[in-house]
C-alpha cells in the first residue's frame, strides 16, 4: 500500500501538465516548416484546381456539391488535355523528321572556269598490242563470216599468212573458244529446230558464252542487237589482252598536235600547260583542260568569246573498227579534282559541226547530320575511295563495285582503279574472271551489293547544267580557205574534209551561278513557339502555369512515396518478428517477476494497468481516493 502512495500524483498537476502538452503540440502543428506535404490525394487536387491559373480547373472545386456539373466540366477538362497533347504529337513528330527549307541564291562574280575533257572516239592501237590485236580482228572476221555470211574488209595484208594463223591458234583462239559468239534462238522458238521454215534469222539472239572455271554452271550473255552483242565480245577479249600488259595504263603515245588543231580561252592560245592526258579504252586519248588547280581559269565575262574554243581532228585514224563505230569526239564538263566519267556525264560532238555549248554554274549545300543522308568528304562511308579525287558519289559507287569484284572473282576489273595488292583481270590468270564479273554486274544493278545503299551524295556539290547549239561548220562558202589554213598549219590532208575536222565552244551563259541551300524548317525556338499556342489555345495559360501542372506531379509523386514508406513500416510493425507482446499473454512478465523475487499480482498489476483518460480521472476521482484510503 505504501509503494503505491509514493507512485500518485495530484489532480491539479496531471490536468496542468496534459494542457501543457496539448498546447505545446498545437503550436508545432501550426508552425509552418520548410518543406511540407498534403495530408491527402484530395487535400492536393482541391488545393490546386483552387489556385492554379489554368483556366476551367477551378470548376472542378466550385461546382462540387453539383454532381452533373462536376461530371461535365471533369470530362471537358481532361478531353481538352487529350486534344491539346495529340497536337502535341503531332508538332513533336514533325520535329523529329527533320524537314528542311529550301533557299534559292543567285550569286554574281567572277566564276572560275570548270575542267572539260575531251576524248578522240579512236581506241589508239598501241605499238606493244598491236599483233595481238592483229590476231583478235583475224578470230572476228572468221566468226563473223561463220555467223552472218559478212566477209570483214581486212586492212592488213598478212593476217591471213599461215604464219599468223598458227600463232593466233596458240595465243588467243584457245580462250576464244572458251568464250565463243554464238546465236540463239528466242525463248518462244526455243522448241523447234533449226531448219524449219518457221525460224527466221531475225528470230535468234546472240551473245557469247561464260562459264565457272570447272564448267559446271554456264551462262549465255545474249543481246537483241548484232551490233551490241559483237561489239560487247570483242571488247571483252580487248580489255584482256590490255590486262596483259602490266604498264598498258602507262603508256603515252598520245599526239595532242593531230587531234587539237586549235585551242584558245578568253582570246589567248592554250598551251601544254593547261592540259592533261590519260587513255581511257574505249574512248581513246582523252584530254582534260584546265585541271591543274595551281592555275584556274576564270571568267571574267560571259558569253562565246570569252570561253573555251578548240578546232578537233575527228578521222579515225588507225581505229579500231570493231570497238568504236561512232565518228566525231566525246567532251565532258567537270568540276576540278572529279574524274571524268565520259560513259556518265558526257556527249559527242559531231564532225563537220561547231557545237556551242552553254554553261550555268549550280552549287547544291545540303544539312547533315538528322537532316539528310549526306557526308561531309565520305570519310563516314564504308567503302574505301580508289581514285586520286575527292570524294564524289560516282567514285564511291565505283570503288565499290571493284571492292568487290576483288573479293568475290580475286581480280580487278580493267576500267576502273586497282586496289592495294591486287591485279586486274587476266584469262590466262583468271581463266572464270568474265563468268564471274557478269554474276556480279547482274548483283551491282539489282543493289544486291548494296552499293547504291552505302555510297551517300556529298554534302556539297558543284554541277554544270548544259544547254548545246549546232551549226554547220566551216559554212560551204568558206570551207574551202579553212581547210586550206588548216593543212598549212597543222598538215590536214585527209580526204573526207567534211568528216574530219569539229569545232567545239564551252563559254558560260551569264555571271550569275544559282546555290540552293538547305536551313531547318523546325527549330527547337520554332517548337516551343508551336507547343505555347496549343497551350494558350486550349487552356489559355502561360509558362508559369505549366510550372504548377509540374508542382503538381512532384507534389503527387512525393505523397505516394510518403504513403508508401508508412505502409511499409506498419508491415514491418506487423510482422511476426516484431509483434509487441499482447496485454493477456503475462507469462513474460511473469517470468520476469520470478526472476526478480517480486509479488506476481503486485508487478503485473503496475505493468499492465492502463492510464484513464482526463475525463475519466475528473469522474472517477473522489471513488478512487476513496478505494484507496480505505485500502
Amino acid at each position: 500500500g505504501g509503494s503505491v502512495k509514493t507512485r500518485k500524483m495530484p489532480e491539479g498537476e496531471k490536468m496542468r501538465q496534459c494542457k501543457q502538452e496539448e498546447e505545446q503540440q498545437q503550436k508545432e502543428e501550426e508552425q509552418e516548416g520548410l518543406i511540407e506535404f498534403y495530408g491527402s490525394y484530395q487535400e492536393l487536387f482541391q488545393f490546386f484546381c483552387s489556385n492554379t491559373t489554368i483556366h476551367g480547373a477551378i470548376r472542378l472545386v466550385c461546382s462540387k456539391k453539383n454532381k452533373m456539373k462536376t461530371a461535365f466540366w471533369s470530362v471537358l477538362f481532361f478531353l481538352t488535355f487529350g486534344l491539346m497533347y495529340w497536337q502535341f504529337g503531332i508538332l513533336y513528330r514533325e520535329y523529329f523528321s527533320y524537314p528542311v527549307n529550301l533557299n534559292l541564291n543567285l550569286n554574281s562574280d567572277r566564276l572560275t572556269f570548270p575542267a572539260v575533257t575531251l576524248c578522240t572516239l579512236n581506241p589508239y592501237r598501241y605499238s606493244a598490242i598491236r599483233k595481238k590485236l592483229d590476231e583478235l580482228d583475224q578470230i572476228t572476221h572468221q566468226t563473223l563470216l561463220d555467223l552472218y555470211d559478212y566477209n570483214m574488209s581486212l586492212a592488213r595484208s598478212d593476217w591471213s599468212t599461215p604464219s599468223t594463223r598458227k600463232r593466233s591458234s596458240r595465243s588467243l583462239l584457245h580462250h576464244v573458244q572458251r568464250h565463243p559468239l554464238r546465236r540463239q534462238k528466242r525463248d518462244n522458238l526455243v522448241n523447234l529446230p533449226e531448219n524449219s521454215p518457221s525460224v527466221d534469222k531475225n528470230d535468234w539472239k546472240i551473245g557469247f558464252v561464260l562459264c565457272s572455271e570447272n564448267n559446271k554452271d554456264c551462262f549465255h550473255q545474249a543481246y537483241s542487237s548484232g551490233v551490241d552483242a559483237v561489239r560487247e565480245w570483242y571488247s571483252f577479249h580487248y580489255i584482256n589482252i590490255l590486262a596483259q600488259m602490266p604498264d598498258a595504263k602507262a603508256l603515252d603515245e598520245s599526239d595532242f598536235e593531230n587531234f587539237i588543231y586549235a585551242c584558245r580561252f578568253n582570246e589567248a592560245t592554250c598551251d601544254k600547260a593547261n592540259y592533261t592526258h590519260f587513255h581511257h579504252p574505249l574512248y581513246g586519248n582523252c584530254y582534260t583542260f584546265n585541271d591543274n588547280s595551281s592555275s584556274l581559269w576564270t571568267s571574267s565575262l560571259p558569253g562565246i568569246n570569252n570561253g573555251l574554243s578548240l578546232v578537233v581532228r575527228t578521222e579515225q585514224n588507225d581505229f579500231i573498227p570493231l570497238l568504236s563505230t561512232v565518228t566525231g569526239a566525246r567532251v565532258m564538263v567537270h568540276d576540278q579534282n572529279e574524274p571524268a566519267f565520259m560513259d556518265d556525264g558526257g556527249f559527242n560532238v559531231r564532225p563537220g559541226i561547231e557545237t556551242s555549248i552553254s554553261m550555268r554554274k549550280e552549287m547544291t549545300v545540303r544539312l547533315g547530320g538528322s537532316y539528310s543522308d549526306c557526308t561531309e568528304d565520305g570519310s563516314d562511308v564504308p567503302v574505301q575511295n580508289l581514285y586520286s579525287s575527292r570524294y564524289t558519289e560516282q567514285v564511291c559507287i565505283r570503288s565499290c563495285f571493284q571492292l568487290n569484284m576483288v573479293e568475290r572473282c580475286g581480280c580487278a576489273y580493267y576500267f576502273y582503279p586497282l586496289p592495294a595488292g591486287a591485279e586486274y583481270c587476266d584469262y590466262t590468270k583468271h581463266m572464270a574472271w568474265g563468268y564471274c564479273y557478269y554474276k556480279l554486274l547482274a548483283e551491282f544493278k539489282a543493289d544486291v551489293l548494296g552499293c547504291f545503299h552505302k555510297c551517300r551524295k556529298p554534302c556539297k556539290m558543284t554541277e554544270y547544267q548544259l544547254s548545246a547549239g549546232y551549226s554547220r561548220w566551216p559554212s560551204a562558202v568558206s570551207e574551202d580557205w579553212v581547210f586550206y589554213m588548216l593543212s598549212q598549219q597543222n598538215k590536214y590532208n585527209i580526204t573526207s574534209k567534211r568528216n574530219g575536222v569539229a569545232k567545239v565552244n564551252i563559254f558560260f551563259e551569264e555571271w550569275n551561278y544559282k546555290t540552293n541551300g538547305e536551313s531547318p524548317a523546325f527549330t527547337v525556338v520554332t517548337l516551343l513557339s508551336q507547343l505555347g499556342n496549343q497551350w494558350s489555345l486550349w487552356f489559355g495559360s502561360s509558362v508559369l502555369s505549366v510550372m504548377e501542372l509540374a508542382e503538381l506531379i512532384l507534389d503527387f509523386i512525393a505523397i505516394t512515396f510518403i504513403l508508401a514508406l508508412r505502409w511499409f513500416r506498419s508491415r514491418q510493425q506487423l510482422s511476426p518478428a516484431g509483434l509487441p507482446p499482447s496485454s493477456h499473454d503475462n507469462t513474460a512478465f511473469q517470468d520476469e517477476a520470478a526472476a526478480l523475487g517480486a509479488p506476481h499480482r503486485f508487478t503485473v498489476e503496475a505493468v499492465v494497468t492502463m492510464l484513464p483518460s482526463y475525463n475519466s480521472l475528473e469522474l472517477r476521482g473522489p471513488s478512487r481516493a476513496g478505494e484507496v484510503g480505505h485500502e
